[in-house]
């Protein structure tokens, strides 16, 4: 039942854009495969083989960790609604963190909020549909603002101290480059 094209097409972004939750799956060559939930206002679709998400600052760093090893990553997004399917594009991506060559450039879509950790920017080399029969329906009544009001108190040198923490290695140990560039 499932279909695979070579890049995004007009009904696949609509349906991106109309989804509340996106999730993100990354692996290095070795250790644990990785499977992030994302929401907020965090993605956009840059062209039919393009898509940049906004990583907020949140408990681990495996993605950006796992990019430095190995460039390959998954988005998927699940209909929870009447029309069910399931959206899975496949590809390669690099993290820009802030302080990088292109941060200003990249951030800009979303104005560079607090606590954005990194940009992930992916180039898309294949997209598949499939139905979605099993997932079950669920509202979302509304967005959560935890991580803002989380955020704010940190302030900029919280946020800092907590990437020193908790963000500069994967689970496994790996470094995941959020350190490099501090400005």
């Amino acid at each position: 039942m499932a279909t695979q094209y070579p890049r995004l097409e007009e009904a696949h972004v609509a349906f991106i854009e109309a989804q509340h939750i996106y999730f993100t799956g990354s692996a290095a060559p070795d250790g644990r495969v990785n499977v992030s939930p994302k929401g907020m206002d965090s993605l956009r679709v840059l062209g039919p083989d393009r898509i940049a998400w906004l990583n907020y600052t949140g408990s681990g760093n495996e993605t950006a960790g796992h990019l430095l090893q190995s460039p390959r990553v998954t988005l998927m997004w699940c209909s929870f609604t009447l029309k069910p399917l399931i959206l899975r594009a496949y590809g390669t991506a690099r993290a820009i963190h802030r302080g990088d060559a292109g941060w200003t450039e990249a951030v800009a879509p979303w104005g560079d909020p607090a606590g954005a950790r990194q940009v992930f920017d992916m180039a898309v080399e294949m997209v598949q549909t499939s139905c979605g029969y099993a997932v079950p329906f669920f509202d979302n009544p509304r967005e959560r603002d935890t991580l803002a009001r989380w955020t704010a108190d940190k302030g900029p040198d919280g946020i800092r101290a907590y990437w020193d923490e908790k963000n500069t290695r994967t689970i496994d140990g790996a470094p995941t480059g959020i350190e490099a560039n501090w400005t």
